[in-house]
């Protein structure tokens, strides 16, 4: 039997991806390790390798085909002794996971003297396949209990169509007419992925029905008649949206502000830069806030946590997430360890890290996990700001622009340049006082930076 090559989850956050690029095409060899396709996840592009050995036999997925399920077909791979030209798409179905996975049986199905039998879903000979199957599975399962149960299967022209149990039910619940959708499963199978951003349509007035009486149709704006266009959501915008969004709703977020001197900072940056000019090294000023915050938080240990439900983790290093802007949306890429890392080392890691997320090529290890998160507008002249925690971490540090500001120290007045950084703090995890604590730490490192290096 061939082997069926599935939408691998590349993220823990990856229902669906995008098929940028085939490396390889039918009749090709492959062994493990070989690179067989280019996939845009929810927060990069990402090289999917082979995990057994044999011969592209079929490409189901076309390059450049979005919203692709993960533990959808998308490759046969004709074993060894096969013959790949004899293996059809057909193939893939048997091996394929059953879509949405739902766990209820779908209504007999009127039979025609066209129709044919359709093969009980089997588990894929990839281990790996099987596992992201199983979670996409989990998700859809979950998804499920929430829909009403639905009706008895649609019919078009005497025929039943063809359409999963989950995808028929958020049909029914979003008022669409399933002969007007394409399927994208296995024969042409409406699936979740169909239904989700499928807009009802209007239907026809009756004959005699009054102007007044009739649809208006579906419109995805907010009611406004001014030229628009409808921009689709990229894959890392999709997730950002979905996380934030659960950030505000279930996290208790509470702000601390303070106001840092950034005077001493700036010399000592200065200093530095002469000294590391010979090896192409560069500090910015994010870099040595990283380094700041990162060394405030060993000092304040209480605030290096994340909530899990009933326990708090600690956590004894610290990864500093910095926010990245990048086309369509945000990446954190991570800067590990950083309160134990030399300032040259943590500007050289930043640089890279952030050139890569922009060019979409970070590793998931490059921006999964931290302990805390760092972000910086003061370079496009933003004062203050208060930004939004990056579940499931406790903390994210919102810095401001420099800017000269009359600053008073003792009795005296004076022009300083000075930062406003403001805390988001979960309070489940956090109490004010800790979130304080660690606030002043960092302000205390800014306004005398030579403490970072000792």
């Amino acid at each position: 039997m061939p082997i069926t090559i599935t939408m691998p989850a590349l993220s823990p956050t990856m229902e669906h991806g995008t098929l940028s690029k085939w490396v390889v095409k039918p009749g090709d060899s492959v062994a493990p390790g070989d690179l067989l396709a280019e996939i845009e996840t929810d927060k990069a592009t990402m090289e999917v390798e082979a995990v057994d050995e044999g011969t592209v036999a079929q490409i189901l997925v076309e390059e450049g085909t979005e919203e692709v399920a993960v533990g959808a077909p998308i490759m046969l791979l004709a074993e060894e002794g096969e013959d790949a030209d004899a293996i059809s798409a057909d193939d893939a179905e048997a091996k394929a996971p059953k879509d949405d996975a739902s766990d209820e049986e779908q209504p007999p199905a009127k039979k025609t003297k066209d129709a044919e039998p359709e093969p009980e879903p089997q588990p894929s000979k990839s281990k790996a396949a099987s596992s992201d199957a199983d979670k996409a599975g989990k998700s859809a399962a979950k998804e499920d209990g929430d829909l009403p149960p639905a009706g008895p299967a649609p019919e078009v022209d005497g025929e039943r169509v063809n359409v999963t149990p989950l995808a028929r039910r958020i049909a029914e619940a979003k008022g669409l007419d399933l002969s007007a959708v394409k399927g994208s499963g296995p024969k042409g199978r409406i699936i979740k992925a169909d239904v989700m951003d499928a807009q009802p349509t209007a239907a026809a007035p009756e004959v005699g029905a009054s102007d007044a009486a009739a649809p208006k149709p579906a419109t995805q704006d907010a009611g406004s008649d001014a030229p628009h266009e409808a921009i689709k959501l990229s894959n890392v915008r999709k997730v950002t949206a979905r996380r934030l969004t659960e950030s505000k709703q279930t996290v208790p977020h509470y702000y601390l502000t303070i106001d840092c001197n950034l005077d001493r900072l700036l010399k000592l940056r200065s200093e530095l830069n002469a000294g590391l000019e010979s090896r192409g090294v560069k500090l910015s000023v994010n870099d040595l806030l990283i380094k700041a915050l990162a060394v405030a938080l060993t000092e304040v240990p209480d605030a290096n946590v994340q909530f899990a439900g009933d326990a708090l983790i600690k956590y004894s290093r610290v990864d500093v997430s910095m926010a990245v802007a990048i086309e369509g949306g945000l990446i954190t890429p991570i800067i590990r360890d950083a309160a134990e890392k030399r300032l040259s080392s943590i500007a050289t890691e930043s640089k890279d890290l952030a050139t890569r997320a922009r060019d979409g090529k970070l590793k998931p290890e490059e921006f999964q996990g931290g302990t805390c998160s760092i972000s910086n507008l003061g370079m496009y002249g933003i004062k203050q700001f208060d930004a939004v925690i990056n579940p499931p971490q406790g903390m994210i540090l919102a810095v401001g622009a420099g800017e000269k500001r009359p600053h008073v120290v003792g009795d005296a007045i004076s022009i300083a340049t000075v930062i406003t950084a403001t805390g988001s703090f979960d309070h489940r995890a956090i109490d004010g006082a800790t979130g304080a604590q660690l606030m002043a730490a960092f302000q205390r490192l800014v306004e005398n930076p030579m403490a970072m290096l000792a």
